[in-house]
């Protein structure tokens, strides 16, 4: 599923753009990556093109046309527009997309779109998240350099003048979502329908907010770990995670507006109030109001008001599987209890569905003879015994995978302090101020000796690891999951017949 981002730019330094692309950065500082001789650190692989340059470099052609337009002189000017295409990552295994073939995609859709603008269009293998998504990035100067052929998407002169700024409207990224649809849909790749948004939106600020957040958390916990304390918290959720939460806690069981309204004051603190026909929400602690379109779709008046009245005619009603049965109820121990002659009725009627439902399961089994079911409910038992044995071992080696995989991390991340301490002119106060990096380096670094690894294997290598057990888990767990349903109802009809012909016993004794 391709999806499309905007970045404004206001950076006068149009160079720091291609190096960018071409070195590799501190994906939180932004802060070039340097070597041991103190260069920049070229990524492992990528793909770069310019268009609409000349004989220049990019950063050349758009100072040229700064000049020669008089243009983004101002420090807030926007100085250039960048467009990042990112491709499913399944796409490179299923539809054979290569970085190769990004990148034409890339050019193709630089040439569609943005005529007479000079771009870099440059392809990275992969994300800074590592999901294996090949995108593309298409930087272009603000101004165009030359008229261009006015084509039906374009409304403005601005969309082909020469000497004009580009400006991305909601007009012009919605004609830019089209556009990526229909590139995947010519290339045989995986696509999404991009206009009608998502179900829970999350903006490029609160992305990073996260990925900070969860950095911070994870070095707290390390701290902890190495005094012997639990952690209270192990995944970071930003304000606005917290509140989709609880909103749809509430959105679940609530029948009306004022109903939904007033659980969210009542169980979590949260005002909500509407203008203009949109939704925004207050959490507690905060000043401002959150708008519900920064949240997602799902919180849209108009889906709300629609989750509401979905729950308002929605009628609870006791709906049972075909071959699910009950157990029969001793009805003389419950006549002691002193229950009237209408509660036996009950119980007799009750007692009746039940065995219609024992024999009708016997029967679509062919477990009527008694021997034949008793071989059955021993191999079951031995299934669901050997399946949850092999489920138990397999989450054994996830939790050690998963263990090893956040040591290595919290040893990568920290070996830098580490390393600085040892040439720290005040040890104790160096000591003191990364108190945390040093712990956790530390509790990393004895894991290690304590599970003898002189070597440390690599992380891609444990997250597919971790991501086969995971596989052979669901797959064992089904079994387990078969064989359980499977045995307690074959166990519980044998309980029934056996408990039928008890009381039939005495009664044909009486009669």
């Amino acid at each position: 599923m391709a999806t499309l981002k905007h970045i404004a730019s206001k950076n006068s330094d149009y160079t720091a753009i291609e190096a960018y692309l071409i070195y590799q950065h501190d994906e939180f500082t932004g802060k070039q990556l340097l070597d041991e001789q103190g260069k920049p650190k070229l990524r492992e692989s990528y793909l770069l093109d310019t268009l609409e340059c000349g004989d220049f470099s990019f950063a050349t052609a758009c100072l040229l046309a700064n000049r020669k337009y008089g243009k983004n002189t101002q420090h807030g000017d926007i100085k250039s527009h960048q467009y990042i295409i990112s491709f499913d990552p399944r796409d490179a295994a299923d539809n054979g997309l290569t970085m190769e073939k990004a990148q034409a995609l890339g050019l193709k859709f630089c040439e569609e779109n943005f005529p007479g603008h000079p771009a870099i269009v440059c392809t990275h293998p992969d994300g800074h998240n590592h999901s294996g998504n090949i995108h593309v990035h298409i930087v272009i100067g603000s101004i165009r350099m030359r008229e261009v052929e006015r084509k039906p998407y374009m409304q403005k002169p601005r969309d082909w003048c020469e000497g004009m700024k580009h400006s991305s409207t909601a007009q012009t990224m919605r004609h830019l979502r089209v556009e990526v649809m229909e590139l995947c849909e010519g290339a045989g790749l995986y696509q999404i329908d991009l206009l009608n948004g998502s179900k829970e939106r999350v903006s490029e600020a609160e992305y990073w907010a996260r990925r900070r957040g969860q950095l911070k958390l994870d070095r707290e916990n390390a701290g902890l770990a190495a005094t012997g304390q639990p952690p209270k918290q192990k995944k970071f959720e930003t304000v606005k995670d917290t509140l989709r939460k609880q909103i749809s806690s509430v959105l679940y069981r609530a029948t009306s507006f004022e109903d939904f309204s007033d659980r969210l004051m009542q169980q979590h603190g949260i005002a909500v109030k509407e203008s203009r026909g949109q939704l925004s929400f207050l959490p507690a602690g905060r000043t401002k109001f959150i708008r519900a379109k920064h949240l997602g779709d799902k919180f849209d008046k108009a889906e709300v008001l629609a989750a509401l009245n979905a729950n308002a005619e929605r009628k609870p009603k006791a709906q049972f599987k075909q071959d699910t049965i009950g157990k029969l109820i001793d009805i003389q121990s419950r006549m002691t209890e002193g229950k009237g002659i209408g509660y036996k009725r009950w119980l007799t009627k009750h007692n009746l569905k039940v065995m219609a439902q024992t024999v009708k399961l016997l029967q679509e089994k062919d477990l009527t003879d008694e021997d034949v079911l008793n071989q059955r409910i021993a191999e079951l038992e031995t299934k669901y015994h050997d399946a949850l044995a092999v489920v138990k071992d397999l989450e054994g080696r996830m939790k050690a995978n998963n263990e090893l995989r956040y040591h290595i991390a919290a040893y990568t991340s920290t070996k830098n302090v580490a390393q600085q301490l040892k040439t720290a002119k005040r040890p104790a106060a160096f000591e003191e101020q990364h108190r945390a990096e040093l712990t956790a380096y530390r509790v990393a670094a004895a894991y290690f000796k304590a599970n003898n690894l002189t070597k440390l294997p690599s992380p891609k290598k444990l997250e597919a690891e971790y991501a086969q057990l995971a596989s052979e888990k669901a797959k064992f767990y089904e079994q387990y999951k078969e064989a359980k349903e499977e045995l307690f109802k074959l166990k519980t009809a044998k309980q029934n017949v056996a408990s039928f012909f008890r009381e039939e016993e005495p009664a044909q004794q009486e009669r």
